[in-house]
């Protein structure tokens, strides 16, 4: 899953770049895939250690949503260690990265699930065809 939002982070990034106005010291795709990386780690062991071995067509959007917006605020807890480390107001970097990492990761993972259900359909379209692949074998 980290690899996917880390991708996702990439395209981001590079759409940011295009926008006239917003400038950066580091390119914007760079600046986002290791986020969305993060993030994605985050909410796969969030996914892993509370939703279990529930399948992807028990859950809904909103739960999922929910999940992904709990690791972006967690992930911007992160900077929030970091910048209480060195010294600096705790709120404010929270606040900075906060909303977006939660709106980003819940947007995420709204996708992923999309992805995941469909995906599944696939499958078993596959499977009634016959075309199951090497477990045939």
């Amino acid at each position: 899953m980290g690899l996917a939002w880390g991708a996702a982070g990439f395209g981001a990034g590079t759409l940011l770049a295009r926008v006239p106005g917003f400038y950066s010291d580091l390119p914007f795709a760079l600046l986002f895939a290791p986020l969305g990386f993060f993030a994605g780690i985050i909410f796969s062991a969030i996914l892993v250690s509370i939703e279990g071995r529930r399948g992807f067509d028990r859950m809904s959007l909103s739960r999922f949503a929910g999940w992904g917006a709990v690791s972006g605020l967690l992930l911007s807890g992160i900077f929030v260690v970091g910048g209480a480390l060195r010294g600096e107001a705790l709120w404010g970097e929270f606040l900075v990265f906060g909303p977006a990492l939660a709106l980003s990761s819940a947007a995420s993972a709204v996708g992923s699930l999309a992805l995941a259900r469909r995906a599944q359909r696939w499958r078993s379209l596959l499977v009634q065809l016959g075309a199951d692949g090497p477990s045939d074998a």
